[in-house]
């Protein structure tokens, strides 16, 4: 169960000053430790974690300890009995150990224990329920350790008795698989997830969304995603995707580009959709207005990759859409159906090296020449922009005006 120093701690521990929280619970007779991801993910050689950690103190306990040792302290989850401490003007989240507390309404009512064994069979995975020292003692309940170590994911437990406490575990399963999996999925965990499938339906739809989108930023999402479709496990939300090739093409696209996996850009390459879906799937999915009117300017406007090797196309293009639109959708074209000894950085590199003037007329421009009326004026400067972007951008504002005057 312990495994001593197996952990280097100078890989959770970037800032130092999180040592004193240690000395602060330790002088009170506490122990602290880093839980969950910030353990997983440093044994497993990942990086970019947030810090989580666990006492056997209570709330009570650990704001008194703090105070003794100036550090600030806020609540910030009472419902499940976390304290946020202040270190460098961050904020640090301590969870206290308690035993299962379904049906209490107050933090007061917690039942609090000092047995870190309790507190790890609360938890959802075998690889979550792994504790660390700030030694690097690293303290495992379930052989969380060894099925990280051979990319098993399941479930702490009897699996249905997990995912009934909180059905989103269903996703949070399909989740750590797709980052850690090895081989096919736990049959006992993957059986249980098919069978309570409809518990997600009880689920808040943007918490379902959140997870999905976490899905679709691994680097495995496309078999996981089919293992997904396969067992219909959202087909009460999403229709099935057929263009999980496509996803993966576009995986290794993003990577080669060096750029950040986008959810919202792998959600519409799932269904490449026209206005009508995109508002759809912005409805079904609770999307924000920014990625609504995202997914609607992908549906709507094109982007001809082989015409973009015209310099006249590509300028207006960036001009009308914007170059991240560009972007974005010869990704799409190009993960969609490949194009042989086509140079991808190369289209990036002349996108990003377009400069274009500013349109030189503005309304003030018509009303003082007298050219015309107010009322007139937005027709006649969107059939200005037209005849200056017709140009390549080249007309000058006397030209533009004179324009006006001949019709």
């Amino acid at each position: 169960m312990i495994k001593t120093e197996i952990l280097d701690i100078n890989k959770i521990v970037k800032d130092k000053s999180v040592l004193k929280l240690f000395h602060a619970v330790n002088s009170h007779g506490g122990v602290l430790r880093f839980v969950g991801g910030a353990v997983r993910d440093v044994l497993a050689g990942h990086k970019g974690f947030e810090l989580d950690l666990a006492t056997d103190l209570s709330p009570d306990e650990l704001v008194e300890a703090c105070q003794d040792c100036g550090l600030k302290t806020v609540h910030i989850g009472l419902k499940y009995a976390t304290t946020g401490v202040i270190i460098n003007n961050k904020v640090l989240e301590v969870s206290s150990l308690r035993k299962s507390n379904e049906g209490y309404k107050y933090s007061s009512e917690f039942d609090f224990t000092d047995d870190w064994s309790a507190d790890a069979s609360k938890r959802d995975l075998t690889i979550n329920a792994v504790y660390a020292d700030e030694r690097g003692n690293v303290f495992d309940y379930y052989n969380g350790v060894s099925d990280l170590e051979n990319g098993i994911i399941r479930f702490i437990g009897r699996a249905e008795s997990r995912i009934k406490e909180n059905p989103i575990r269903i996703m949070r399963f399909f989740r750590f698989y797709s980052i850690f999996g090895k081989g096919l999925p736990d049959l006992k965990s993957l059986k249980a997830c098919v069978e309570n499938k409809d518990l997600l339906r009880t689920v808040a739809v943007e918490q379902i969304r959140d997870e999905f989108f976490k899905i679709l930023t691994t680097p495995n999402a496309s078999e996981t995603l089919r293992i997904m479709f396969e067992n219909s496990l959202l087909d009460f939300l999403l229709p099935v995707s057929d263009k999980l090739e496509a996803l993966s093409r576009l995986s290794e696209l993003v990577a080669e580009q060096k750029l950040e996996a986008d959810a919202l850009r792998r959600l519409f390459l799932l269904y490449m959709p026209d206005p009508g879906l995109a508002e759809n799937l912005a409805a079904r999915l609770r999307l924000t207005k920014i990625q609504r009117n995202k997914i609607l300017q992908w549906a709507k406007y094109d982007f001809d990759v082989q015409q973009a090797l015209d310099d006249v196309y590509l300028r207006r293009v960036v001009y009308m859409r914007g170059k991240e639109f560009c972007k974005d959708k010869a990704l799409f074209s190009l993960a969609y159906q490949p194009i042989e000894n086509y140079s991808l950085a190369k289209l990036f590199e002349r996108i990003d090296q377009i400069d274009l003037p500013e349109f030189p007329i503005k309304g003030a421009d018509l009303l003082q020449s007298k050219l015309c009326t107010s009322l007139q004026m937005g027709e006649t400067l969107d059939l200005l922009k037209k005849i200056w972007i017709d140009s390549d951008f080249s007309l000058e504002r006397t030209e533009l005006l004179a324009y006006v005057l001949e019709s």
